[in-house]
């Protein structure tokens, strides 16, 4: 496939909202956890990482989203992307906004005090790097080619 295709056509990912994967896994542990209580101890203390932990992983997501939408480019995986994005958030992590978003889960899982969202976050993590992170790399080497190659040897794939 030419680099002009691939540009007029995004990654092949399926049509759900990649937040809507970390959503599932906080809901699906939240329902175990109604059903089989397994509660985190250390109370109020993980309650307070865990906001600061979310609010971190939130900012991340944020600054990458901020920074799709400077540069004009779209934030939807299946959508043609504009430009290569490698400065900011993107400098940190080839994903900065499901690295944030991954982040904002271990928070939030520490917040609502159960053992079970965690318990799911690798499921949830082993889902977004098949069902989007994947296809979306073969996308982006398919698009810039050398360009993102190089991008992939500096920076992470999450952190």
């Amino acid at each position: 496939m030419s680099a002009n295709t691939a540009a007029q056509r995004g990654a092949r990912v399926i049509f759900i909202p990649p937040p809507l994967y970390y959503a599932a896994g906080l809901a699906g542990g939240m329902a175990v956890n109604g059903v089989v209580a397994f509660p985190l101890g250390g109370r109020p203390a993980t309650a307070v990482v865990g906001a600061v932990v979310t609010v971190l992983g939130l900012t991340l997501a944020f600054a990458g989203v901020a920074a799709v939408i400077r540069h004009r480019t779209t934030i939807v995986p299946h959508r043609p992307v504009a430009t290569l994005l490698t400065g900011g958030a993107y400098r940190l992590s080839r994903n900065p906004m499901y690295t944030g978003l991954a982040i904002a889960y271990l928070g939030l899982a520490l917040l609502f005090g159960s053992w079970w969202p965690l318990a799911l976050w690798p499921l949830v993590i082993v889902t977004v790097r098949q069902l989007v992170i994947r296809p979306e790399e073969h996308y982006l080497t398919q698009r810039f080619g050398q360009a993102y190659t190089d991008y992939q040897s500096r920076v992470r794939r999450w952190l």
